[in-house]
């Protein structure tokens, strides 16, 4: 690693920390950040969990001191998110990376449309309590298995799927989004460590980063702006998807 592969990475690392303060999907922007610098696939996504475990835990912190997180659903959906998050990072230590970039040319495009084609955040009556327990740890666990295994969109899909399946209002539907998310990333990040993939050094610099892009998106948030998100993530899924059909076809 030289100086040109900080550069590369620690802005785009800021940046995804801004995106997922406010809407989540952060991953989005600093996953391929890493692979764009040149690192292998495997160190990338191990890497990035540290980096993103740091903006995500002081995120959290923060919205838990301005009273946006609704702990009872919040702390119930913490265990099967640990549990689906360490299952999905010992499925991505035993794969491929070639298999990796192959299932990138699928999950980019489907998370393009998907970003472009979503619905206004509209917030829908509340469900009774056990219900929206229910729903946001079985939720909590299978969105922890894709987040350990590979992860950008987490926050946003999680967001989306909590307000259109559990009901659960936007404010709330982001501080919930939040603990899990630092949860799986956590889960995630043991299970790296513990095989040595994990580029402390750059992650540790790229974490400082992160947690600076986090704290401002969550000011920003408090004010209510989502409006320029959606952008900035299309532009880097398209960066992505040429990046990876230049490495599986044309390297």
């Amino acid at each position: 690693m030289d100086l040109l592969t900080y550069i590369i990475i620690c802005p785009l690392v800021f940046l995804a920390g801004f995106v997922d303060a406010v809407a989540g999907g952060g991953g989005l922007i600093s996953l391929p950040a890493y692979i764009i610098a040149g690192i292998p696939v495997h160190n990338s996504i191990a890497t990035n969990k540290l980096s993103s475990c740091m903006g995500t835990l002081l995120t959290t912190g923060k919205f838990a001191k301005d009273g946006l997180i609704p702990w009872k659903p919040a702390l119930a959906g913490v265990i099967f998110a640990f549990a689906g998050s360490s299952l999905g990072a010992h499925i991505a230590l035993i794969l491929d990376a070639r298999i990796f970039m192959t299932a990138m040319l699928f999950i980019l495009p489907i998370t393009a449309f998907y970003v472009t084609r979503k619905k206004s955040m509209a917030e829908k009556e509340p469900f009774p309590f056990q219900k929206t327990v229910l729903l946001s740890c079985t939720m909590a666990f299978v969105i922890g298995i894709y987040d350990g295994f590979y992860g950008p969109g987490t926050g946003t899909f999680l967001i989306l799927l909590l307000m259109g399946v559990a009901h659960v209002r936007l404010k709330e539907a982001n501080g919930i989004t939040k603990v899990i998310n630092g949860t799986t990333n956590l889960a995630a990040l043991f299970v790296f460590l513990a095989n040595d993939v994990v580029l402390l050094s750059l992650g540790l610099a790229a974490g400082l980063f992160n947690m600076a892009g986090n704290y401002f998106g969550a000011r920003y948030f408090e004010k209510g702006g989502t409006q320029n998100v959606k952008p900035v993530i299309i532009i880097v899924l398209t960066v992505f998807f040429a990046k990876v059909v230049y490495e599986l076809f044309l390297r």
